[in-house]
């Protein structure tokens, strides 16, 4: 039997940004944080760098904000980023009240910087300002905020309740334009609930899962992406999807990035006959930036109708490899990929959304009553190029601002009652999931080819004819058979390549992210691609 629930806030995803939100609110409030999956199955868990904040007493709040500026391909919403910036320290104070296990520095530091914690530089940043936990921040994060959230009586961490669609005035017939909530599907009892709520957050993540190469976990489907268009809200910037140059190819080894280190120490990309190629592209060779690279590897996999590359730091001796990378070495070793012996075979991986749903500065959406943050969202602050280590601090202080807007609207905002069960006397088992996996691949397979790294207006037209008879299949699907886990993320996944293949379409030059071959060239003005829903219904 399906179920209907009750909450003062529904909060959709269980990553940073969601635990954040969850945990910044009042404790009198009854909250619910859903996963999909496992509430570890986000991409928080495995961000390996750290959290981009002013901390160093030599450091500025201008040299940030002119930082993520110079990044953004001139597209960044200055405000947003002034916003950001500003609420940085606060935001990783907050983090440390938490007990983030953030490393200390060593006292040379201490006296110099005047802050306690170790600080590292990455690229496109003037300063030290990124605070980490050793090489697994986003783990050291998580497990902090998932343990603090687990003492809060009033929060309900659910795992396995994947969200379907929201639920919203117009969706009900109502007048107005509010969300209620979402309906859910417990995916351990197979029915779908009722989740009815005065707020609701999508803090669901990116949507990377939409090319063959990702490094992102499975779930990185743009649910909330699609979720809040479907119910009304414009969606900004989706052709610009960040890609890691070299991720392991190997049948069995998902989302493994190879670290830029390797080429940092002197390894080489090769071509399957052994021969370099980056210096034909870039003066700097394997030290060119992560963009020119990419689109490097992508133009001699399309040119020669090749799988992958090869990454070789063979010249170097066995003890040095082993010594600066041993879990690389490991993890190619799991694989019979010997590294101090053979070149490692890698492709680009998409790796982050940059664009997402429309929000302000206290995460509101053009949907009364819903929320979105973190990398579902879009802020401004990114641009067209997001730079290292700020989308973390994105996660936590849009989160404090949304918990802060939430918190001054309670008195406002009565509990949503009698809201409508799921109907399902429509539909049957599916006997055809065959469908499901076919669409599937079908979808991440041109996604790559004509909507990847480096496009053409060809390819973008070829894409948005299949994306089209894609989803017209989708839908019939979904209207006949019982919603599972796999059917939803492909509902939303399809969704999201429309909507990214329509704004690029849309972007006639190159910038930043998008490079396309028929406009080459930068346009004199920045200018956001907005996209607007029409007759949605919720």
């Amino acid at each position: 039997m399906s179920q209907q629930f009750q909450h003062d806030v529904l909060v959709i995803g269980s990553g940073a940004a969601g635990l954040s939100l969850a945990l910044t609110l009042p404790a009198h409030l009854r909250i619910a944080v859903l996963s999909k999956g496992d509430l570890s199955n986000g991409s928080t868990f495995w961000a390996q760098g750290g959290v981009a904040a002013v901390l160093d007493d030599t450091d500025t709040v201008q040299s940030h904000v002119e930082d993520t500026l110079n990044a953004g391909g001139g597209l960044c919403n200055e405000e947003a980023v002034r916003f950001t910036v500003e609420h940085s320290r606060e935001a990783i104070q907050w983090l440390i009240d938490q007990g983030v296990p953030f490393t200390r520095g060593e006292q040379a530091d201490t006296e110099e910087s005047g802050f306690e914690f170790h600080l590292t530089r990455e690229g496109g940043h003037s300063h030290r300002r990124i605070i980490h936990a050793a090489d697994a921040t986003g783990a050291a994060i998580f497990k902090t905020l998932l343990d603090q959230a687990r003492q809060r009586p009033n929060i309900q961490l659910l795992d396995q309740c994947a969200a379907i669609d929201l639920i919203t005035e117009p969706r009900l017939g109502l007048e107005g334009n509010r969300c209620l909530g979402a309906y859910v599907l417990n995916r351990r009892s197979g029915e779908v609930d009722t989740y009815a709520a005065r707020f609701t957050i999508l803090a669901s993540g990116g949507a990377a899962k939409v090319y063959l190469y990702t490094s992102n976990p499975d779930g990185a489907c743009g649910d909330g992406i699609a979720m809040a268009w479907r119910s009304g809200c414009r969606v900004a910037n989706l052709e610009f999807n960040q890609f890691h140059p070299t991720c392991l190819y190997h049948p069995q080894a998902k989302s493994f990035l190879i670290t830029e280190a390797l080429r940092g120490e002197g390894a080489y990309l090769k071509l399957p006959n052994g021969e370099r190629f980056m210096p034909r592209f870039d003066e700097r060779a394997e030290l060119a930036p992560r963009d020119i690279v990419a689109r490097a590897i992508d133009h001699e996999m399309k040119r020669l109708g090749i799988d992958c590359v090869y990454l070789d730091i063979t010249h170097k001796s066995p003890e040095f490899i082993k010594a600066h990378f041993p879990t690389v070495y490991e993890r190619c070793l799991e694989f019979s990929i010997d590294i101090t012996r053979q070149p490692i075979p890698v492709v680009p991986a998409a790796h982050y959304t940059c664009g997402g749903v429309i929000v302000d500065s206290q995460g509101r959406t053009d949907v009364p009553g819903l929320y979105a943050i973190g990398e579902t969202s879009f802020t401004g602050l990114h641009g067209a190029n997001r730079m290292a280590s700020n989308s973390l601090l994105e996660c936590f202080v849009y989160a404090r601002s949304a918990a802060d807007h939430i918190e001054a609207q309670l008195g406002e905002v009565a509990m949503p009652v009698n809201l409508p069960a799921w109907d399902a006397s429509q539909v049957t088992d599916s006997d055809e999931d065959v469908i499901i996996a076919h669409n599937w691949d079908e979808l991440r397979r041109f996604m790559w080819d004509y909507v990847g790294i480096v496009r053409t207006s060809k390819r973008l037209q070829r894409a948005q004819h299949r994306v089209r008879l894609l989803l017209d299949e989708i839908d019939e699907f979904y209207s006949n058979y019982k919603v599972s886990r796999d059917l939803i993320e492909l509902r939303n996944l399809a969704q999201v390549a429309e909507l990214m293949i329509r704004s690029a379409m849309e972007r006639k030059e190159s910038r930043g992210l998008h490079y396309t071959l028929d406009y080459p060239d930068m346009l004199p003005e920045a200018l956001d691609t907005i996209l607007v829903p029409t007759n949605h219904v919720g």
